[in-house]
């Protein structure tokens, strides 16, 4: 039986001083105040400080405050200037972006700070008041006033705790760590803490008052990571199992093509085509030809699954990609957009079997120049099935193979291609990939670094090429299509992204060229903090869509782009494949359809990033119980007043260390130089700082790890003040260990 659980008094002070808190700085005659001040105008006694600091770093975390030149202020207030209507689509983090239902009202997404969601969760359809307020970095601002249509009343969630009745409290991640969440108890058999569950809500709470549910069903526990994948995709309401008519339409096609379906294709048959894939797909969507003449010419030929031959517009297929827009792909688990039938077989370009294609022709000049080019729908068969790692073997004789003189030849054009890329102002980012590798059961086993090397460089070249190709061809014969956009970042964010890199010691002028930013990635590639470079960059740029309305792709440095190369994982890449070969381009229908590919998109990502996390911190977790002092190498990413944010490698795990758990000292914030400074050690702590870092805790419920630094060697001297354990400490007790063993 659960134990039941009481506020505690540190429990009730932290709820009355933040209530405390936020009356103050949200009040009208409110002015942005120092720590200090902010201490002082609230008559906080000195032992409560450290709790107000914490309580303050609470709340920028939410965005329900801000800090700025060393002084606090709530987030701006909302004007009364525009209603309007819309879907909401919430953010991990807890701010959500409004999706104006008028676009010719309110072009622009509508930005909704944490604290004025009102509890919506993602899809609600929502009235929003927007500011009259200048527009930040995130465009214009707004606050949800009504939520006018629930997307969904079935929510999943994990016991957090029991109340003071015994009613299970329910830790919800769609609502957010802050929402209670209480269990309405009806006979329902035992639950335990750590159970995940699903649950429908019978009473929508709000920021200040409790959610109600009731029980649905039991996924499983925490501690099962088989449960990992089956709550997300309830989570995120996903789907997992197609409709008997669907599978029955897919398994009408039979496993093998049939004549009748070569009628009007280019045979390509007797071609040398292959495909180069991740160690453990199965859904080849794409094979590649190449060859040169003897005036330096190359010929270039992407050849591309045509899903579209076998899943028709309205049908059972059809409809449910739709539905589904997109494959979801977690560690070791697929959650495909088409049946395997389909996906992993009749239209997955497999070796040494006869499949239908859509086929990019491409004509290049000795430098890389587009000479011509054509699309036709082919019939290929591909000679070999490779590995980016076997090609890359290949590549560097490791392996032998006929098909090197094949690959080396793509490693010419490739080079030629990512020049002109580059040249137009294109940023290649060339970063390694992180995979976090599971068993059958779905335990992770360890983190498979891949290699972003010239193989999938060369793959993306070519996919890049025939997707603008694709585009600038339909454009030029004035149909409409569903584009990949990408809008130009806001000049603010260039400018946020100038100053980190600074702190990390490079250099940078105040307005980057493209040439700049490439050059930093170059350099920065071969530090320990490449990746959340990378990751920051990418962060500051706007989302790349799917529209009807072409804007360009600012990424790419492209006028014209789409997705076209693979149409069995995604839907967009079908509706271009259709209009491609003469369907209808009906711009209400794409404009409908666009929309939700985006959403979706967005959907899948967030689903795959919250298993990925969980499996990270499950490894992690494994290696503490194997060695509870383990030294972690970490990189420090961010400085602020009340703590520093730290990245632990190889898991590239993020943690936050209050500035009361820092080192053996007292420590001052810089904001010029956005550092901390030991009062008595001088020991100072900036972003790009590689400290040792070793693991505290981890909640797997909330998904947290909490960490601690070992102390600078400046600060060790200092232990009587704030007695830590040093590096040496934890030596010490590994050593005591060992010698109990002994014994």
């Amino acid at each position: 039986m659960a134990k039941k659980t009481k506020k505690s008094k540190e429990d009730r002070l932290k709820e009355n001083l933040l209530k405390t808190i936020r009356e103050f700085l949200s009040s009208k005659k409110a002015r942005p105040l120092s720590f200090e001040e902010l201490i002082q105008k609230l008559k906080i006694l000195p032992e409560h400080a450290p709790l107000i600091n914490e309580l303050l770093q609470s709340l920028l975390n939410e965005g329900e405050v801000s800090f700025s030149s060393g002084r606090y202020s709530y987030e701006s207030s909302i004007g009364n200037e525009d209603l309007l209507k819309g879907t909401i689509k919430m953010h991990p983090r807890g701010f959500g972006f409004v999706i104006p239902e008028d676009r010719s009202a309110f072009p622009e997404d509508i930005f909704i700070p944490r604290h004025f969601t009102m509890n919506a969760v993602d899809g609600d359809k929502v009235e929003v008041l927007v500011s009259s307020l200048p527009q930040h970095d995130k465009g214009p601002e707004g606050k949800v006033l009504n939520i006018l249509e629930r997307s969904r009343r079935h929510l999943a969630g994990i016991i957090r705790e029991f109340g003071e009745n015994e009613e299970p409290i329910v830790y919800v991640p769609m609502l957010g760590a802050n929402q209670r969440v209480i269990l309405k108890q009806e006979g329902q058999k035992l639950l335990t803490v750590g159970d995940r569950i699903v649950i429908e809500v019978l009473e929508w709470g709000t920021k200040q008052s409790v959610t109600i549910a009731r029980l649905l069903h039991k996924i499983g526990h925490i501690s099962d990571p088989k449960c990992d994948i089956p709550a997300a995709i309830e989570e995120y309401d996903l789907k997992n199992s197609f409709s008997p008519l669907v599978l029955k339409e897919a398994e009408k096609f039979g496993k093998r093509i049939k004549p009748s379906d070569l009628k009007g294709r280019r045979d390509l048959r007797n071609e040398v085509t292959f495909t180069i894939d991740p160690d453990t797909a199965k859904d080849f969507d794409d094979a590649l030809t190449l060859t040169k003449d003897k005036k330096g010419h190359y010929f270039l030929g992407v050849h591309i699954a045509d899903v579209s031959h076998y899943v028709r517009a309205g049908s059972y297929l059809d409809e449910e990609a739709k539905n589904r827009a997109n494959s979801t792909y977690f560690p070791g688990v697929c959650v495909p957009m088409l049946p395997k039938e389909l996906s992993e077989n009749l239209c997955s370009l497999k070796a040494n079997v006869a499949r239908l294609t859509a086929s990019v022709f491409m004509e290049f000049d000795p430098a890389g120049e587009l000479v011509s080019y054509s699309i036709d729908r082919s019939v290929i068969k591909s000679v070999k099935r490779l590995t980016y790692r076997e090609a890359f073997a290949i590549l560097q004789g490791k392996k032998k193979s006929p098909l090197k003189e094949n690959l080396e030849l793509m490693v010419e054009l490739c080079r030629l291609l990512k020049r002109k890329r580059i040249d137009r102002g294109s940023v290649d980012l060339a970063l390694p990939d992180l995979v976090v590798l599971v068993d059958p059961q779905g335990n992770p086993t360890g983190i498979d670094t891949v290699e972003y090397d010239i193989t999938h460089q060369l793959v993306e070249e070519f996919m890049l090429k025939a997707n603008e190709m694709v585009a600038t061809h339909l454009d030029n014969l004035g149909k409409n299509l569903a584009f990949r956009v990408h809008d130009e970042p806001a000049s603010e964010n260039i400018q946020d992204f100038v100053k980190l890199t600074r702190s990390f010691g490079f250099e940078m002028p105040d307005k980057p060229t493209s040439y700049a930013i490439q050059k930093l990635f170059n350099e920065a590639v071969k530090s320990p903090y490449g990746q959340y470079l990378a990751t920051s960059y990418i962060r500051r740029m706007k989302m790349a869509y799917y529209s009807p309305e072409n804007i360009g792709h600012y990424g790419l440095g492209l006028t014209h782009y789409c997705h076209f190369t693979s149409p069995i994982r995604r839907y967009a890449d079908l509706i271009v494949h259709r209009i491609l070969f003469g369907d209808e381009d009906n711009l209400e229908y794409l404009e409908e359809a666009t929309l939700h590919c985006s959403e979706q998109e967005r959907v899948s990502a967030k689903a795959e990033m919250s298993v990925i996390l969980l499996k990270k911190l499950r490894l992690i977790q494994k290696e503490f119980i194997k060695d509870p002092y383990q030294e972690y190498n970490a990189v420090v990413t961010s400085i602020k007043p009340f703590g520093i944010t730290i990245e632990v490698l190889p898991h590239l795990l993020d943690g936050f260390i209050h500035i009361s758990e820092i080192g053996n000292d007292f420590f001052d914030y810089d904001e010029q130089k956005m550092q901390l400074r030991g009062k008595r050690s001088k020991v100072t702590y900036n972003m790009g700082d590689t400290v040792t870092a070793v693991l505290k805790s981890i909640d797997l419920i909330m998904q947290e790890s909490r960490w601690e630094i070992l102390p600078k060697e400046g600060e060790k001297n200092l232990a009587a003040l704030k007695p830590k354990k040093s590096r040496k400490d934890f030596k010490n007790v590994k050593k005591s260990k060992r010698n109990r063993k002994k014994r």
